[in-house]
This record gives structure tokens, sequence and C-alpha cells, in this order.
């Protein structure tokens, strides 16, 4: 089967075939560098890691770029009431991003450019639309310079809508615009912001417009045309239709796909710092393992809106615990077995339909059900195989326990976590020797107190083996 996606620009499931045949360009757009980022911001990184991890299984070579915002009004903002330079804020909250990707698994970009860093390639950029007719500086003197989006005819074509039908555009003061949709390119220098935060042009100082970059950046590094774009639903217009508009009326072809993951919402609003309902990744990571997380995340479809609650948390917890449960006892049991070349083929189709995790996710939970089947009788080449597949599955999404990063967070060589395995093998080895005297009473004894502290024992024909409480050790669907 081949693999298809749903392309935005076309509201159309289609085939995928990259500009370069086994080569694949992704841009998506990272964050604005204002805060730390909450569980809405980290699923489109999550999205677009499982995007890369299936194209790269599939024989591509894949290159992602994703750019920080580093310059912007918030961050001008925000920086101004904590009293510190804009930049040391923006660089803050960079660092925050990148231990929220990395908490989650997900890979780094390619690349990760940063706004402040392409200013000459936004410049160039402008004076080519000003050149062709696209845009105009403001007349006030404000070193304003605008989109004119009466210039171009197909401007509303990503998020199908008619210009006469759109609102005014709010990312700069409407005195200049020739139109009340135009939207801004470039904002003169305001007296009271700080200098370091504007560059010199011929048109004044002043700092780019938020939509410019990310045209900038992509075809710096991905060239005129590309395969993928990507991002949140919440920037398909204006963000994304501002941004096909200036690069494709400079001559760029531009994405060939348009991909847009739902929102995370709460309460069936979007999240939001602005709402004070956002759930930060930081304190989220508290609650659940990373790993749980991230398995909430990629359960659903991505262009499904996921309700974020605490309670639905932690019933995606346990369910990932019953496949974590399943990969140790059967590595125990047979050594290990290597992530699979070959998956299950309905596994296949369910990721090449659009990335449909949701049905990839039925055949492993459904692979590993008949995998406990087999775990009880030992060591098989049948157990092994299927170990193999459900490692490659997992592998796919990012959830594989026994690969990194998550098998070098898992606490192995930590000192206490050794202390405690040592102690509890302790009292597993008493518990053994009160059953061969037939003392059942302090054997039981000794499972009680374990359970108390929230220890699990399981009997198993390899001999006991203990797990936390909270860790489900049945395939229950």
């Amino acid at each position: 089967m081949t693999l298809r996606l749903y392309d935005t620009a076309t509201a159309a499931v289609r085939d995928f075939e990259p500009v370069h045949p086994g080569k694949v360009g992704i841009y998506h757009c990272g964050l604005t560098v204002q805060g730390a980022p909450h569980v809405g911001h980290i699923y489109k990184e999550v999205v677009f890691d499982v995007l890369r991890r299936w194209l790269e299984r599939s024989g591509y070579d894949v290159t992602v770029i994703a750019n920080v915002t580093d310059i912007e009004d918030k961050i001008l903002a925000k920086s101004a009431e904590r009293g510190i330079p804009w930049w040391a804020h923006a660089y803050e909250f960079e660092r925050e991003l990148h231990w929220a990707y990395d908490v989650l698994g997900c890979r780094p970009p390619t690349y990760e450019p940063r706004a402040t860093g392409h200013i000459p390639e936004m410049l160039e950029m402008i004076e080519q639309l000003i050149d062709r007719g696209h845009a105009y500086v403001a007349p006030d003197g404000s070193g304003d310079v605008y989109f004119d989006v009466r210039s171009w005819p197909q401007y509303g074509a990503l998020s199908h809508q008619r210009i006469d039908d759109m609102e005014a555009a709010e990312d700069a003061d409407p005195r200049g615009k020739r139109d009340p949709r135009d939207f801004a390119l470039w904002k003169g220098y305001v007296e009271g912001t700080p200098r370091t935060a504007s560059w010199p042009t011929p048109w004044g100082r002043g700092r780019p417009g938020w939509h410019l970059e990310c045209s900038a950046m992509a075809g710096k590094y991905l060239g005129d045309e590309f395969d993928i774009h990507g991002g949140g639903l919440d920037l398909r217009f204006p963000h994304h239709e501002n941004e096909l508009a200036q690069s494709t009326a400079v001559g760029q072809k531009f994405a060939r796909f348009w991909m847009h993951n739902a929102l995370v919402t709460t309460a069936g609003e979007k999240m939001s710092k602005s709402m004070g309902n956002s759930a930060i990744v930081r304190n989220v990571v508290e609650r659940v393992r990373p790993i749980e997380l991230r398995y909430y995340l990629v359960q659903s479809h991505y262009r499904s809106v996921v309700e974020f609650s605490f309670e639905a948390l932690d019933e995606a917890a346990k369910s990932f615990q019953r496949l974590e449960g399943f990969v140790h006892r059967a590595a125990e049991v047979t050594g290990g077995a290597e992530p699979a070349a070959d998956l299950p083929g309905d596994f296949v189709a369910a990721m090449d339909d659009d990335l449909g995790t949701p049905a990839a996710m039925a055949v492993l939970h459904n692979t590993v059900r008949d995998g406990n089947k087999l775990v009880a009788d030992g060591d098989s080449e049948a157990l092994r195989e299927v170990l193999a597949a459900v490692r490659g599955m997992l592998g796919v999404l990012g959830l594989d326990p026994l690969a990194e990063p998550w098998v070098s967070r898992a606490g192995g060589s930590d000192a206490l976590t050794e202390v405690v395995d040592g102690l509890v093998k302790a009292l597993l080895e008493q518990r053994q020797a009160a059953r061969a005297r037939k003392d059942y009473a302090a054997a039981d004894d000794v499972r009680d107190q374990l359970k108390a502290l929230g220890v699990v024992v399981e009997d198993t024909p390899q001999g006991p083996r203990w797990s936390l409480a909270t860790t489900t050790t049945d395939e229950g669907n």
C-alpha cells in the first residue's frame, strides 16, 4: 500500500510522492518561546516525530526543519514584565522546549533555525515582494511593510476562504494599511521597546513579522519546493495562509502537502496559557512517566481533537503498562529479541493510511494479547517472533521501553534502584525459603509486606517476579 496523507490544501487524502525520490523534506512551525510548553504545544512535536519515524522506516531519508520564534510581541512584553533582556527570556524557554522534546522521546530536528538569525533572508524576500507589486511600505512613516492580499488572487486557497469573508489582520496598527486584511511583513521600531530588538532596513529600523520568518527559513533550508509543511490546526489561518501567499508570490512552489494536527482541548476549549487551563509538560510528567504521556498523545489520530484530562491520562498509562509488561516479561523469558524488520501487514496498512495510529494500536494490543498466552509456556520461537514484532511496532511510535531513550532512563544503573532491587530480591528469597519449608503463613506475610509497599509479586515458571503496583501485568483489552 502506498503512503497516503491528508492534505489541507486539497481537503483530501492522497498518495504521497516526494519531490526527490527517496528523500523527504519537512518544515513544521516551532514554538514562540514566550513561556514553558504545555501539552498542546508538544502534541505537534510528537505527531511529527511519529511521521518522521514512519517515513524513515519506509526507507526515506528525512530532513526536518523546525524553527524557533525568538522575537515576537509576547516575548517583548513578558521579558519587560520580568525585567530581563528579551533574548535571555527567549533563550530560557527555548531550552525548556528542548527539554520537553527530549523528555517525550522526540528526536531533535535536523536543524532548528532561529528567526533572529535570518533577517537578511527576510529582507531579501520583502524586497522581492515589493518589486513584484505584492507588498508596500506603509505611507504613515511607521516603517511597517505589508503584504497586499488583494494583489494575490490565490489568497485564501489554503483555508478555503474568500478575502471579503475574512476578518482584519491584527498583527499591526491598521492605519498604514490599504486593506484591513493586509498583514505585516515588517514592523517598524516603536519607541520604548528595546533597540536590540530591531534591525536596520531601507524603511527604517524594525523587526520581522511572524509570518515572514517561516517562509524565509523554509525556503533557505528546503528549497523552493519541498514535501510537507506542518503544524497545529490553529496555524492554518492566518499563519500558514500568509506563508503560502508570501512564498508563492515570489515564485516558489512551496509545500506539496500541508499537514495539520488537531488541537488539545480542556473542557472543549483550546489549551492555552491565556485561558489558564494549560498543562505544562514539566508538571504533567510528575504525574505520569513521560513515555506514558507520549502514549496518551499517540493513541489518537493526529486529526482528531484530544480532550485532555488527568483521568484519561491515567487510563492511557495503564493501557501502556500492559504493553510494557509484556515486553519485559517476554524479554526475561526469551533473553530478548531485536525489533522486527518486517511488521504485521495490518499495522503497516494502518500507518500508511494517513498515520492511522488508532488502528495501528489495535494491531499492537492484539499482538500482545496473543503473546501473553505464550509467555507462560516459556521460551519459544513463536514468543521471540511476537516480541520482535511488538518491539518493531512500538519503535515506530517511539514507545519501545527497551530502546533509547527509555532504556537509559529506566534507572537500571542508578544506585538507589539497585539497592531497592536488592532488598526486594532478598525478601523474595526469604519468601521462597518459607515456601520450601512449607511455612506458608510466613511466605504470605512477606508478600503482604511487599504489597503494602506498592510491590506486586508474580509467580512465574522462571521464579518470582516483582513490579510496582501501578504496572498492570495482564493484557486486558
